[in-house]
Order: structure tokens, then sequence, then C-alpha cells
């Protein structure tokens, strides 16, 4: 142990000495009253736990999601003031930034993983001028494209070597549609 955790140890035992002195003095005589507020909130504090550990799950169900027809798809604007689609790419599902400011199609490495390709192996000869500056790209094909009930093939798409949360759906993607935004709805439609 160095100094520094010694210290988080002295304080973290001063700590506990002073809360365990003032649950003494409050409780005195009523410590079957002190286990029950120590235990409702404990029970507070697991169901915290578990609702931050669950959110992932939890947050799908709650969020809007896209609604497919026939003939278009109607895409809710999420929280953060951002549309998003997801889409079927050789039978995977990969959730895309809806970005008309982008040219081009553009996977972060995770998704181009999810997809089969292996980033590491990839030939990175282009370059792309981002928000966050030059990065690398590879070029890729996806076959089986699918958005509900359009479907395309044989998509170029560029594998971002830089650092990504997400990927990007571009204007080479979405010019395949009709694009009408209403308040915080996005609709596509061919």
């Amino acid at each position: 142990m160095d100094g520094d955790q010694i210290s988080r140890l002295i304080f973290l035992g001063l700590l506990l000495a002073a809360v365990s002195g003032w649950v003494i003095a409050e409780y005195r005589g009523r410590m079957g009253q002190a286990l029950r507020t120590a235990l409702a909130w404990g029970l507070i504090v697991v169901g915290l736990m578990a609702g931050y550990g669950l959110w992932q799950d939890i947050r799908t169900d709650i969020l809007p999601m896209q609604q497919v027809s026939t003939d278009r798809i109607e895409v809710p604007r999420a929280n953060d003031g951002h549309f998003y689609l997801v889409l079927g790419i050789d039978g995977r599902t990969i959730r895309f930034l809806v970005d008309t400011g982008a040219s081009n199609v553009v996977l972060s490495r995770d998704d181009a993983r999810t997809l089969g390709f292996n980033p590491e192996t990839l030939v990175y000869l282009g370059e792309a001028n981002t928000a966050n500056g030059t990065v690398r790209t590879a070029r890729v094909t996806l076959n089986n494209v699918t958005l509900g009930d359009f479907a395309d093939d044989r998509i170029s798409a560029w594998v971002n070597d830089g650092v990504m949360d997400g990927s990007l759906l571009g204007m080479d993607y979405l010019r395949r549609y009709r694009i009408e935004i209403t308040e915080n709805r996005m609709i596509l439609s061919r």
C-alpha cells in the first residue's frame, strides 16, 4: 500500500467511526428501529444500483423507435435532438446516427467488427476531415442492407480508424429516399 491508499483508508475509518457514533447516540435503546432504517436505505441503494445497471436494457423499451410501414419509415427525434435509424446488414442490426451533413456511410470500428470486418487488417487509404480532425478511412462494401421493407445491395461505406461512439448514415445512403422532417419526426419514403 502506498501513502495515498493509507490516507484514504484512514479517512474512511474516521468517516465510519463518525457515522457509527451518530447511529449509536441517535438510536440508543432503539436498535431494532436503527436496523429497519438501515435496511430500508440499503434496499433503496440496491434498487438504484439495479436500475443503473439495467438502464441499457430498459432504455430501448422507453426510447421511441422507428416505425416501419410498407411505403415509409417514421423516425422520432431522440432526446439528444438527433434521429437514429436501425438498419439490417447481412442479418445483423446496426444503429446509425442520421447525418445529412455527412457525404458517406461511416462505420465505427466496433460496428465494422460486428459486420465481420477486421479493422486491424483493413487498408486505410482514404482520409476524412471531421469535426475532430483528419482521420484515416478504409472503404468496404455492405451487402444486403435493409431498412423496413426497403432493400439495397452493395452499399459503399467507410470504416473510420478514429474513435467514434457510433456509426453515421450519410447522404450516400439517404439520397435513395425522399426525406421529410416535420417537428419531431423524420419520414423516409421511396
